[in-house]
């Protein structure tokens, strides 16, 4: 999601200083700095159709400082975990998290979405993925109509931020750099996500926008990490490296102890932010599993001071990190992966010729160029697996639908002076 979030930060800093400081000067943002918070539960903000065809009323709880004089104050918006077959917004560590912010200057909100699924299986698991992007984005449209109509809640829409947990991280990290149709061509046809509602979706207040500035990714993973992109937005990522739920890597994950598909973990999605130039806090839990903060007071405090760090960078103030980022663990290897332009290129002609016939119901032939030397020649699926590696010495390339499977797939040529061809191959 390409968002110029450097101008928000500019027009905060701007402000600040015609002030003479930084919010946090003041110990706004980067301290506890209000003892209390005022709660306003089960605010309605949309609705829409749950995966059995009912109608389910959308609904937030809203967490504000008490006594707060601020009129632009920032968001964060908390979606829970729960598999996407479960949980809600009240939910121990959503609710904590909620409050601790609001206690240093954040107006925070915490969600509920539709959850839910039948069979419990990739297909269904992907819809439900899309039908919690469309909710989240229907509550982030909730504060920005607020904020141009009753401006109840003294919301900067230039400061708006969304996180979550588990699967609401998940759906954090979809709903920030999701936003493309192609981007999903390996899991649904696009009639099948307009089916849905398409990307924004139809959950609410249509019309008006859905920019954030900033991730908080705890515990969660994206369907590729191609979706990260240069100029997207600045991503807080906390997992545990020993997650047997959502991978720390690539890797399977899991819903009620059901393998479901392959996902890139904050491990992976770090490294392509760093590969992108896109900021990127990252912090491992050391030898923990799944969302160890949930039961655990000490992991907590690491998580609040983290995000807290993360934070107050973005509204430009100077403060010493109260939780370093530690070194990642596990070794990435990322591949040039760019779901809206995988066709022929026609840079590729100096390596390869155009596939044909392409698509194939069973066999494509690819011609290599003879006067080039290659160095390595790998199929590659959308999930970014070697799913087959090419003799290098032959003149041409023939992949069969009965060895490598119907689907979408890269072949990838490296020649020996460092030249990359890529083009698509479809099975149908």
């Amino acid at each position: 999601m390409k968002k110029n979030y450097l101008f928000a930060l500019t027009i905060l800093g701007i402000q600040s200083m015609s002030f003479g400081q930084t919010p946090c000067d003041a110990g706004r943002y980067s301290t506890v700095l209000f003892p209390n918070v005022t709660v306003t539960s089960d605010v309605n903000y949309g609705q829409n159709s749950s995966f059995t065809g009912s109608n389910i009323q959308l609904d937030l709880d809203i967490y504000e400082p008490t006594g707060d004089t601020e009129t632009k104050r920032p968001l964060i918006i908390w979606a829970h975990g729960g598999s996407f077959i479960g949980g809600s917004k009240t939910e121990s560590d959503v609710v904590t998290l909620s409050i601790e912010f609001a206690k240093r200057g954040y107006v925070c909100a915490s969600i509920d979405y539709r959850v839910g699924m039948w069979p419990i299986d990739s297909v269904n698991s992907i819809k439900a993925v899309i039908r919690a992007v469309q909710d989240m984005k229907a509550s982030i449209r909730f504060f920005y109509k607020d904020a141009a109509t009753a401006d109840v809640y003294k919301i900067d829409t230039n400061n708006v931020f969304i996180g979550g947990s588990s699967a609401g991280a998940i759906t954090a990290l979809h709903a920030a750099y999701f936003d493309q149709e192609c981007e999903i061509q390996n899991y649904m046809t696009t009639a099948t996500l307009n089916g849905l509602g398409g990307i924004e979706g139809t959950s609410g207040n249509a019309g008006y926008g859905a920019t954030v500035q900033g991730v908080i990714n705890l515990c969660g993973a994206l369907a590729s990490y191609g979706y990260l992109e240069a100029g997207d937005v600045p991503l807080c990522s906390m997992h545990g490296d020993s997650d047997n739920t959502v991978p720390y890597n690539r890797g399977v994950a899991s819903v009620s102890g059901i393998g479901i598909m392959y996902l890139d973990g904050s491990r992976v999605v770090h490294e392509q932010a760093v590969a992108k130039g896109v900021q990127s806090n990252f912090y491992t839990y050391t030898g923990a599993g799944h969302v160890p903060y949930f039961s655990s007071a000490a992991y907590m405090d690491t998580t609040i001071n983290f995000i807290r760090d993360f934070l107050i960078g973005l509204q430009g103030c100077t403060d010493a990190a109260l939780q370093p980022a530690n070194t990642p663990l596990e070794i990435v290897n990322l591949y040039t992966l760019n779901f809206c332009s995988l066709g022929y290129d026609e840079a590729s002609i100096e390596l390869m010729e155009k596939p044909f016939p392409n698509p194939s119901e069973d066999k494509i032939t690819i011609l290599l160029k003879k006067e080039v030397a290659l160095t390595s020649v790998d199929v590659i699926d959308l999930f970014g697996r070697v799913v087959s590696s090419v003799d290098v010495s032959t003149s041409q390339i023939i992949l069969s639908k009965d060895e490598i499977g119907a689907g979408t797939y890269i072949v990838r040529a490296i020649s020996i002076d460092g030249r990359i061809a890529t083009m698509k191959v479809v099975f149908n």
